[in-house]
């Protein structure tokens, strides 16, 4: 019950890499690159309309032709991040249904590789092993494993419940054409176009009246401007911590970087609320990925 890819690295060894698995340069991706020609958060795959994709973030790659920012992945394509360091596609596994985790505090999440559910300072699943977890879980080719912190390791079918203190999660079977971003479609007059315009230190965010003239612009600056930049200049899905990362470059203390992102993104959305702009143009999904959702007539002037 995982959708993943089995990809031939630059040196020849192999890795599994589902939804969310990023590719680059940082030690924390879930392949690492040594490359200088390889972008920290180079690329990343994404479970999009029952099919895996692989999308640019910080960097373009070729497969026939010019540099693209995404692609559908199929077995025994190639590539190319760089000239000479290029990737191979050696197996695509699409399951008709996918693992999922979910309860009242935690959004529903699809397991994609090694994962640690942690309690503190909320509930949240992570796409990494942690040694403070309450519980790790894996993939073991067959299955799901979990090992709750002081019990053994067990099978995690559907239906499941983790008991982890007074913190009750349920593991639940997702479809797989349900399991990647969903696009929703608004009626124009209920939802005006927007016109996005990122100057990353200042945004200008234009929407259009029920007259069909555009009003006063909401005009963001500083935290708030450098998120829509950033997603702006992403152009896709990206973890947030590589967004927050980009922002709050100084900041080591993974703990005190996921603070200040989820206060600024609060801000971000109230401001958002307070102008008569959607909220859910900022959209933070269930595998810790955040993107501006835009609709079709919305458009985006990137000027980063």
């Amino acid at each position: 019950m995982r959708a993943y890819a089995r990809i031939l690295a630059p040196d020849d060894t192999e890795w599994l890499l589902g939804a969310g698995d990023l590719i680059g340069r940082l030690a924390t991706a879930a392949l690492t690159i040594d490359d200088a020609r390889v972008s920290e958060a180079h690329a990343m795959i994404s479970l999009r309309g029952g099919e895996l994709h692989l999308l640019g973030l910080r960097g373009l790659f070729v497969i026939d032709g010019p540099p693209v920012q995404e692609v559908a992945l199929r077995e025994g394509m190639e590539i190319q991040l760089a000239p000479g360091v290029a990737l191979e596609v050696l197996e695509i596994e699409l399951p008709s249904s996918v693992l999922a985790l979910q309860s009242d505090d935690l959004p529903r999440q699809v397991l994609t590789g090694a994962s640690s559910l942690l309690l503190q300072p909320r509930l949240a699943l992570v796409g990494r092993y942690r040694d403070d977890a309450a519980a790790h879980l894996w993939s073991s080719g067959e299955g799901w494993r979990i090992r709750v912190r002081g019990e053994p390791a067990r099978d995690l079918r559907p239906g499941d419940r983790i008991t982890l203190g007074e913190t009750v999660v349920e593991a639940v079977e997702v479809a797989l054409e349900r399991a990647g971003p969903q696009r929703t479609r608004v009626d124009g007059a209920l939802s005006p176009p927007l016109q996005i315009i990122a100057h990353y230190d200042t945004v200008h965010i234009h929407k259009e009246a029920k007259t069909g003239q555009q009003g006063e612009p909401l005009v963001l600056d500083g935290i708030a401007a450098r998120i829509v930049s950033e997603l702006v200049a992403v152009g896709g899905p990206a973890a947030w911590e590589v967004l927050a990362g980009e922002i709050w470059k100084n900041e080591g203390d993974r703990v005190q970087l996921r603070r200040k992102w989820d206060v600024s993104l609060a801000r971000l959305r109230r401001k958002l609320r307070q102008a008569g702009v959607r909220p859910d143009l900022i959209r933070a999904g269930g595998t810790g990925q955040v993107e501006l959702l835009l609709y079709p007539a919305d458009s985006v002037d990137d000027q980063t």
